[in-house]
């Protein structure tokens, strides 16, 4: 083990939110101490009178000086902005540990049924087969396939805990704390790889196939099952282990048709989870909290650090733009299990006897949050759940029945055009308005497009 033990032990000890931003107690919180500010006192720091700035830059002082003895943390790894992920690689190959190499033969029976299930599929959808090639992967093959995803939806809220909290501070506290911010910003971002690191090495074991979770995080048009994670799924189900796997090769391969051939759906599932992030807010109130009851003698150890990083008063607070973004995502990610649960039923229904049945363990599994579904809540901050999952199926079904395969795989040619939240719960008028062929949202989009050509050309030929 690497430097990094120390932040292991100390990791793996925090709560389960976002990279362990949570109100955990100090057992130094509620010591009384002499300096401690009498209650609705106007003096946050403890200073026992009226704030100076220049006892802030004491302050800042010392603990710039006492963060120095926490430099063997941060050389465990080179500063990589809000997250460490050259930590989180290295945790989470030790988390995972040594796995034998994947027999021949498995890698053989993926590829097979991979292949037998974009044959199925290809009478059940217009959407055209996505995969280009079908592996098994071990955990730590996942970790690897999927870092560069988990960036993208790390890095916002990471970003944001870092720099929202510093901006807080009054401009002459800025200047002062420069040092000292640089050093706690490279320290979070250790911590947050090494929290990054151990999450992804449990996801690694829990999920079954790259789009488990329901997000493109392995490479495009790569269908990858992992074969240890499906033993235990299929230990606890009276299924054929053949017929389990074709089941989720089918699956893997629907999800793969929608993320290679609807071009703006990955950008908008990854987009609303910036989203998500660029709402959140901090209370600034709960800083001044933290920095009155603050201890900086605890500052002489790495765990200490962490404690500080770890504090609730930078846990997000739910905003309106985030409350959106959520249901907007939920939104999605319940149209495409939806979907794909539909394709799967259509295309294995009357060929493996347990689809049904497999589909209901599944729908449930996400609907209940499973594992998998917890350790997303704790990487980037939000539960990734498709809370209408049932209805999606439901209105994806009704709309076959009403359209056929092609009208009911065209809604997926622009985002204006696919059912709404409400649509979920009401699928008759959605599918009235198909069946009309109602292309209001797509006809909106494209006015503003022209309109805003028209607006180019008229301030050009003014110019002119």
């Amino acid at each position: 083990m690497t430097r990094c033990g120390s932040l292991v032990s100390t990791v793996e000890g925090m709560a389960d939110p976002p990279f362990g931003f949570s109100a955990g107690d100090d057992p130094e919180r509620n010591t009384p101490g002499k300096n401690d500010p009498q209650p609705g006192s106007s003096d946050p720091f403890g200073f026992g009178g009226a704030f100076d700035m220049a006892d802030l830059g004491q302050i800042f002082t010392r603990l710039g000086q006492m963060f120095s003895g926490a430099g063997t943390v941060i050389a465990a790894g080179k500063a990589s902005g809000p997250v460490n992920y050259d930590v989180a690689r290295q945790l989470a190959a030790n988390t995972i540990g040594y796995v034998a190499p994947i027999p021949a033969a498995t890698n053989t029976a993926i590829a097979d049924a991979v292949h037998l299930a974009e044959t199925w599929l290809d009478g059940v959808t217009a959407l055209p087969a996505g995969t280009t090639k079908a592996v098994a992967w071990r955990p730590n093959d996942w970790v690897d396939n999927t870092l560069d995803t988990w960036k993208r939806l790390c890095d916002p809220l990471a970003h944001q805990i870092a720099t929202v909290w510093a901006a807080a501070l009054p401009e002459e506290a800025k200047t002062m704390a420069g040092p000292l911010l640089s050093m706690m910003s490279q320290m979070g971002g250790v911590a947050f790889g090494s929290q990054l690191g151990q999450a992804l090495a449990r996801l690694s074991r829990e999920v079954l196939t790259s789009t488990d979770i329901g997000l493109p995080l392995g490479p495009r048009g790569l269908a990858a099952l992992l074969p240890e994670a499906i033993n235990s799924f299929a230990a606890g189900l009276q299924r054929p282990r053949d017929e389990i796997l074709t089941f989720l090769a089918a699956r893997e391969a629907a999800h793969h048709r929608l993320f290679s051939h609807v071009p703006w759906l990955t950008s908008q599932l990854l987009g609303a989870v910036e989203a998500y992030a660029r709402g959140m807010k901090i209370d600034v109130a709960g800083i001044e909290e933290l920095a009155r009851d603050f201890n900086p003698a605890s500052l002489t150890d790495p765990a200490a650090v962490e404690q500080l990083l770890s504090e609730g008063v930078f846990e997000p607070k739910a905003t309106p733009e985030q409350l959106h973004a959520l249901e907007r995502l939920e939104t999605l990610l319940a149209l495409i299990e939806g979907w794909v649960e539909t394709v799967v039923t259509a295309a294995l229904g009357e060929r493996i006897p347990g689809t049904a049945a497999l589909a209901e363990t599944l729908r449930r599994r996400r609907a209940t949050g499973g594992p998998a579904e917890q350790t997303f809540a704790t990487l980037v901050g939000l539960e990734l759940r498709p809370r209408k999952l049932r209805e999606a199926a439901v209105l994806w079904e009704r709309l076959t029945q009403a359209v056929g395969v092609d009208a009911r795989d065209a809604v997926w040619q622009h985002p204006d055009l696919l059912p709404e939240s409400h649509d979920l719960d009401e699928p008759a008028a959605f599918i009235d308005r198909v069946i009309g062929g109602d292309t209001s949202g797509l006809d909106e989009v494209i006015a503003e497009l022209e309109k805003g050509i028209d607006s180019d050309h008229d301030d050009g030929s003014v110019d002119n």
